[in-house]
């Protein structure tokens, strides 16, 4: 009676070990799966912010992207905030995106810019904070425009009286197509850099200092 108890006993110990034992893999794979959401969820950005990068070739999703571009120029850590269009096959400059007329420099909202120190746009002074960029595209020149109501819908609400600089600056032609609207913050040197933005084939820097 006592060897049927004492082998009872051993049954169910070693149940209880081989049972513990095959859990452990679905522990480590809940981890690796933890870890691997929250590289994800960062690497998207905030509120599903997407970096846009190089692409020549036709993309296929429909909409504009909600999109940041982020980098250091000097001790300034400058954000570009925007919605990315798509070629898709049209006529951008002229005919999506119209001559001499205030424009988002994106889609939607209004692309924001925003800078945690005091910076230059084109040699002008930009106190710390966040603006609205917007553009007046022209065929041989863009008036470039930052804007002291960041938070407006297109350039419904958009006033000349909230301006904080206003600069032109010739856009370069590139031979690489750019798909999906693209903006890049680009150290240059110890204090200077720029934001710069890509569409179609077309290229606008913004010279920026510190």
């Amino acid at each position: 009676m006592m060897t049927k108890r004492y082998t009872s006993l051993f049954v169910l110990l070693c149940c209880a070990f081989l049972s513990g034992c095959g859990q452990e893999p679905a522990v480590e794979e809940t981890t690796e799966h933890t870890k691997h959401h929250t590289t994800t969820k960062e690497a998207t950005g905030p509120e599903g912010a997407q970096a846009i990068g190089a692409q020549s070739e036709p993309d296929t999703l429909k909409g504009s992207l909600k999109a940041e571009a982020h980098g250091m120029i000097g001790p300034a850590h400058v954000t570009v905030a925007y919605h990315s269009p798509a070629v898709r096959g049209r006529v951008i400059w002229g005919g999506l995106v119209a001559h001499d007329q205030v424009w988002v420099t994106g889609a939607h909202s209004a692309t924001s810019l925003q800078t945690d120190q005091p910076i230059t746009i084109g040699g002008q002074p930009l106190p710390a904070g966040k603006y609205a960029l917007f553009t007046i595209p022209g065929e041989k020149e863009w008036t470039v425009i930052i804007n002291r109501n960041w938070e407006q819908h297109l350039a419904d609400d958009y006033s000349e009286a909230e301006d904080v600089v206003r600069l032109t600056v010739e856009p370069e032609t590139t031979t690489q197509h750019q798909e999906r609207l693209r903006y890049e913050v680009v150290p240059q040197g110890q204090d200077k850099g720029a934001v710069i933005m890509n569409w179609d084939k077309l290229k606008l820097t913004l010279p920026v200092g510190v």
